[in-house]
């Protein structure tokens, strides 16, 4: 067995599924090269390389990524009757792409899995290593480790002590106790239990609080080495903050991957939106939305009730730099968003944050530097878009009574806590 490293590693390989398609990819990204920037041997395996790093390999040809996608999606089109709503809602990791003897795993001191579902890694992969010797961190980016399939349990409690998935909401009328999801939960408690009782214990890191306190409360991570690690973002410098403003005006920005996504809660945001209009129709009158990311039918947007530019899917940095500094507030309507990186991102480049629903936004929002307003049991929906309404012209109002003194205490809060240095020092310790 290969001795573990007990402080500073030099080589770290960084494995998730793509290198910058999705959340998970850009902050892993982020992580290899600050690594590298303080002297570390990082790098990432990918199933999907979009950059031209030379730190970045694929794990695979592209034939056999493709037929591991393909077995791995027809794993889930089974369980589930072909159900497309939840075809990649769920993940059983039953195929993947066995990276053990790749020489960048065989090298590295510390191996790093982030989001690798999809036909990336198997929980065979996984257990092989686990069984390398090798210090094993596993970044959870939402909820599937503590599941059987999906990645954010909702009001379900199958996933927590004391229960076991089985009868999978998600899997509809083929659930069942025997189903999918309780096998797979079964093959998950058996790999932790199994790398413990070995002396090879994996690390889990939660990138936030919400998801720390989530897995504590589940029947497969209430007793593993848990760590909260926040994801890493590189604060712009202050030279880059060159900020267009507009007196009289209040623009707002909601982005990210896929507006349409279901924990997005588009459909939420228009009825803030609404909700503004009628009930500050004045602050409504001087109000605009720019909007950013991938959409499937567009038309929905022609429900918002005020002017808005919609940008699609970016992926230029810069670009979205330019989009916050030209705007006031941002906004997330999530309902289970583990680390909303866009409210990160606002504030960076100035912008007030104000969000919904119940995740990590309050590991964000800190001091009192914008409002986290979660659901309240029993209300409607018009209810809470209306107090998401009165939350937006609050802050508002806090950004006309002093907008300098928010944004530079804004910019503190941030280095305090997502910080290159703090991030990979937190990794990197034994």
């Amino acid at each position: 067995m290969a001795e573990r490293v007990e402080n500073t590693a030099q080589k770290v390989v960084i494995i998730n599924k793509s290198d910058s398609t999705g959340g998970a990819a850009v902050v892993s990204f982020r992580l290899m090269e600050a690594m590298r920037e303080r002297g570390v041997d990082a790098r990432m395996l990918v199933a999907e390389k979009l950059t031209d790093s030379p730190y970045v390999q694929l794990i695979a040809s592209p034939l056999r990524l493709k037929a591991a996608f393909a077995a791995d999606r027809l794993r889930i089109a089974l369980a589930n009757g072909a159900q497309r709503s939840t075809l990649f809602k769920l993940d059983a990791a039953a195929f993947g792409i066995d990276v053990a003897d790749l020489p960048a795993v065989k090298e590295a001191d510390i191996v790093i899995i982030n989001w690798i579902n999809q036909g990336v890694l198997s929980l065979k992969g996984i257990r092989r290593l686990t069984e390398s010797g090798k210090r094993v961190v596993w970044t959870m980016h939402d909820m599937w480790n503590m599941t059987g399939l999906c990645h954010h349990a909702g009001d379900c409690g199958r996933f927590l002590q004391g229960a076991e998935c089985g009868e999978c909401p998600l899997l509809g009328k083929h659930g069942s106790p025997n189903d999918l999801s309780h096998r797979t939960w079964l093959e998950k408690r058996r790999l932790y239990a199994d790398a413990v009782a070995a002396g090879n214990g994996m690390e889990f890191v939660a990138v936030s609080t919400w998801l720390r306190d989530k897995a504590l409360a589940s029947g497969l991570l209430h007793d593993a080495c848990l760590r909260v690690i926040p994801n890493l973002f590189r604060l712009p410098e202050e030279t880059e903050l060159k900020r267009t403003e507009a007196p009289g005006r209040l623009r707002l920005i909601f982005g990210a991957a896929r507006l349409d996504d279901d924990i997005k809660d588009l459909p939420l945001l228009i009825g803030t939106l609404s909700q503004l209009s009628a009930r500050h129709p004045e602050l409504a009158s001087r109000t605009s939305l720019t909007l950013y990311g991938g959409i499937r039918d567009a038309s929905i947007l022609e429900r918002l009730r005020i002017p808005y530019q919609y940008h699609g899917l970016i992926r230029d940095p810069a670009k979205i730099r330019d989009l916050y500094l030209n705007s006031d507030i941002v906004l997330s309507t999530s309902r289970y968003e583990t680390l909303p990186g866009t409210l990160v991102e606002g504030q960076a480049y100035g912008c007030l944050p104000v969000a919904a629903g119940l995740g990590g936004q309050p590991d964000i929002i800190h001091d009192g530097l914008g409002i986290h307003l979660p659901p309240v049991e029993g209300e409607t929906r018009a209810d809470y878009a209306a107090r998401l309404a009165d939350a937006i012209a609050d802050a508002a109002r806090m950004l006309r009574a002093d907008a300098p003194s928010l944004r530079h205490r804004m910019r503190r809060s941030l280095e305090d806590r997502f910080s290159p240095d703090a991030v990979v020092a937190a990794y990197l310790s034994p």
